[in-house]
């Protein structure tokens, strides 16, 4: 069988990258500061408390981390005091958080922290690991980002097949330009409101594991 060969990181990703990912994410900060607080404050009237929703996910290495977003549902449980499915939970103010991906504002820490860069593979849920086969479990070689390659060729409407695909493309061609024109290509994005949703949810569906190779 052939070994899947490793990351290795270039000059850029070695030495600049981290560099760059900590001063933008303190510029933004400081710039979007009164942004935060006024979409805290309409959290937590039309939805709640607490307003940061935390979650652990996989960083660099595997490492597990708790990522911080907005939140976007409600708390509502059934009779037997279990959550309803997420479409349920998620209100009208919450699909604009996450269409406009204003949500995403608070994981600005996370990357001041060092658990998350700018660029990178989308930070996944925890249950998702035992699932990977080898090659999807090269998105953990480096760490995740706010932004990345899947998200800007198509986002929630990939595949998961397509999705991990293209992660692991973005890590064996990590460079400045390659970086800056992702973020770039997110802002309009964002704007276009595009791949918001997969076909079948207003996210994505779970990842229940791919037997497909990634080539």
């Amino acid at each position: 069988m052939k070994q899947i060969e490793k990351h290795r990181q270039g000059f850029y990703e070695k030495y600049f990258k981290t560099l760059q990912d900590v001063l933008c994410a303190l510029l933004a900060i400081i710039l979007f500061f009164p942004l935060i607080l006024f979409i805290a404050i309409l959290v937590r009237l039309k939805i709640g408390s607490p307003v940061i929703f935390t979650q652990e996910r996989p960083g660099l290495n595997e490492k597990i981390f708790k990522l911080y977003k907005f939140r976007t549902m409600t708390d509502t449980k059934d009779n037997n005091g279990n959550f309803l499915p997420d479409e349920l939970r998620l209100t009208s103010f919450g699909k604009k958080l996450r269409a406009t991906s204003l949500d995403e504002l608070p994981a600005l820490f996370n990357i001041l922290k060092g658990e998350m860069s700018l660029v990178g593979p989308r930070p996944l849920l925890v249950k998702y690991l035992p699932r990977y086969n080898e090659k999807q479990r090269r998105r953990h070689e480096v760490k995740p980002g706010s932004t990345g390659y899947a998200q800007v060729n198509g986002r929630n409407s990939l595949s998961w097949d397509d999705k991990f695909r293209k992660d692991v493309l973005y890590i064996d061609n990590i460079t400045f330009k390659g970086d800056w024109k992702i973020i770039f290509k997110t802002l309009n994005v964002v704007i276009k409101r595009e791949g918001i949703s997969s076909k079948t949810a207003d996210t994505m569906e779970e990842f229940l594991g791919i037997e497909k190779k990634i080539h």
